[in-house]
């Protein structure tokens, strides 16, 4: 198998959530709880938290993680990634968001099957269905494809736009931030400018389309759940006391 590495960015000056990756989960600070879900995939061989706050290196270090500082100017999470990966001897880079403490193990192997498996494959990504009283909502990022599951377009408009509403509907899929890089790939991608089309939308993976690079797009089973507001985190805090609950002998 090729030789694969885990590398979670995270951040402590989030606009909406600042110290995000250190918020108490339930006895955890996140980052815990996500590095300890990205260890659950076997074919994930390390796993490393890309920082630029010593106070996230930190706590890792203290649950037994490792962690990487990284410079202080990225302007994304994918750059901040690449300064890791262009040191490392990995053939792919896995980029699991930092406030996705209850991702799925499932979902991150499925997302690495396709660039496993496939040697001409630069890059793969994840979906899922997209609720209708989101597509409206320019925070959600939505994702066309074609019949071979690679993506058209990604756009927080929604697309297809619904002139049909009943097949458009059927179409829709919810974009989620979970990505799977050929090493080479990330580093070429990060290395070009800004694509028009990145700038017009706000999402970087633009770039890759506009200039080339496939992207298959795995749909998944479980759905996202994200950390992006204080209301967020008691949601996540509900769900891990039910999870926990439901693990206990009786």
């Amino acid at each position: 198998m090729p030789s694969t590495v885990a590398i979670i960015p995270a951040r402590y000056d989030a606009t909406r959530l600042p110290g995000k990756p250190l918020i108490d989960l339930a006895g955890q600070p996140m980052i815990q709880r996500v590095y300890a879900r990205v260890r659950q995939v076997p074919e994930i061989e390390q796993v490393i938290v890309a920082t630029d706050d010593p106070r996230i290196a930190d706590a890792v270090v203290q649950f037994g993680g490792e962690a990487r500082m990284t410079r202080a100017d990225h302007l994304s999470g994918t750059d901040r990634i690449a300064e890791v990966a262009a040191t490392l001897d990995a053939e792919i880079i896995v980029n699991v968001q930092g406030d996705e403490p209850l991702i799925a193990p499932e979902t991150i192997t499925a997302a690495l099957h396709p660039v496993q498996s496939e040697p001409d494959l630069p890059l793969a990504t994840t979906c899922e269905p997209l609720e209708a009283a989101d597509a409206e909502n320019p925070h959600v990022v939505k994702v066309v494809c074609d019949a071979q599951g690679n993506a058209l377009y990604f756009s927080r408009a929604p697309i297809p736009y619904p002139r049909q509403p009943d097949i458009a509907r059927t179409l829709w899929r919810k974009h989620t931030g979970l990505y799977v890089y050929r090493r080479r790939a990330l580093l070429h991608l990060t290395a070009l400018p800004p694509a028009p089309l990145e700038l017009a939308e706000g999402l970087e993976q633009l770039r890759a389309l506009t200039h080339g690079l496939r992207i298959r797009v795995v749909e998944t089973k479980h759905r996202a759940i994200g950390v992006d507001t204080p209301d967020d985190v008691v949601r996540v805090r509900q769900w891990l006391a039910r999870l926990e609950s439901s693990a206990l002998p009786e």
